[in-house]
């Protein structure tokens, strides 16, 4: 199967989606100026994605010493190894005994999924999918279903702009505003029976126990080994929950914060906007070709007929309001207020004009109310 072009024209979604449905092994090389990340495919699957630009302290080895897994006088034992026997550093550290292998596999799974999601902001670029045998440790290395990772990058971009409202910077530290025992937790095995030890979820009390004065959002992501957005996450949780208190790094005020971010998260949205769009199409193509097959919206013969009810819109509609959410919470933190109406979106370039109508006939439904707004299909 020869595959290659630019991603203007076939984006990231529907690239790995194609290659996933036809199970194919290979390469998937993507560049994009400067960047270049190989992804290696097995039966439609992930099983590893280097990024050529990664830098020192995103490598395995860097990983595994932030994750406290290892020291950094082993990660310099195990590279002298490496230099001499040109073996993989990941089998290197297992027969030294320094790591496990389901930590190796942990860690590794870590990295790809990393790599993986830098792609989802990536909105110009070259592919070219190179089909070959593919090997890799089974004992260290979980594939990732094409699905799979789709379906949580674009989760990730949905849900950033929620997480930081609160968790608005990586040098962010916190305080506890209430002690939990983590060791009750594990005994009765969903938390304590206070109503608020019992909300939390195994990522919760990961960072929990990881959030001690003075650790930044950064540390307790590289030790809880939970990746920067599931960490964020879940502190973003606790701080809701009454159970952390967050405090702003003492270099910068919060409102300097909000508005890096605001930036910063502005020109993500924009570069996953396309990927979004690509992604809503298969899903748009997906949900009719079931209607057609299942036999819901098709009669033989001379009295075919297309599809006669709303199923399908249903079906768009309910992503397309969540890529719009997405951008009003943009909107709002720019600009301390939700907009007058949708069409500010597409003036301030979170949103496209087909946007705010897709995929129905006349525009969503939307109104601001003070501190709330309501956004809603049309009337059918």
């Amino acid at each position: 199967m020869a595959l290659t072009g630019t991603l203007k024209d076939f984006g990231i979604a529907e690239i790995l989606q194609l290659i996933g449905q036809q199970s194919k092994s290979g390469v998937l090389h993507l560049q994009a100026r400067a960047d270049e990340i190989h992804i290696v495919m097995w039966n439609g699957s992930v099983v590893s994605a280097e990024y050529a630009g990664r830098k020192a302290r995103d490598k395995l080895g860097s990983l595994l010493v932030r994750a406290d897994l290892i020291t950094a006088a082993q990660l310099e034992e195990a590279l002298s190894v490496q230099k001499r026997t040109l073996r993989r550093l990941g089998d290197i550290l297992v027969e030294l005994g320094m790591v496990t292998k389901e930590q190796l596999r942990e860690m590794t799974a870590l990295q790809t999924t990393q790599t993986l999601y830098k792609l989802f902001h990536w909105k110009i670029g070259t592919y070219a999918f190179e089909p070959r045998d593919v090997t890799f440790d089974r004992e260290t290395v979980s594939p990732l279903r094409c699905e799979s990772v789709l379906m949580e990058g674009y989760r990730i971009i949905d849900e950033w702009p929620m997480v930081r409202r609160k968790i608005t910077s990586s040098s962010m530290t916190f305080e506890r505003e209430k002690e939990l025992d983590p060791a009750t937790a594990r005994a009765e095995g969903r938390g304590s029976r206070d109503g608020e030890s019992a909300a939390l979820g195994k990522n919760e009390w990961r960072v929990y126990e990881l959030a001690v004065p003075g650790a930044t959002v950064e540390r307790i992501a590289d030790r809880s080994r939970l990746g920067e957005f599931e960490a964020s996450k879940a502190l973003f949780n606790l701080v809701n929950l009454g159970i952390l208190r967050a405090i702003p790094p003492e270099h910068r005020s919060a409102a300097s914060e909000v508005g890096a971010y605001a930036r910063s998260w502005q020109e993500r949205f924009r570069r996953g906007a396309a990927g979004v769009l690509a992604t809503v199409a298969i899903a748009v193509a997906l949900a009719a070709l079931a209607l057609l097959v299942l036999g819901g919206g098709m009669v033989g013969g001379s009295g075919s007929r297309l599809v006669d009810d709303n199923r399908v819109e249903r079906f768009v509609s309910r992503y397309q309001l969540e890529r719009l959410r997405a951008a009003l919470e943009v909107y709002r933190v720019e600009n301390g207020a939700y907009p007058p109406s949708l069409d500010a979106l597409v003036e301030t370039g979170l949103a496209r004009p087909r946007d705010l109508r897709y995929p129905w006939s006349q525009a969503y439904a939307y109104r601001r109310q003070g501190d709330h707004y309501l956004l809603a299909p049309p009337v059918e």
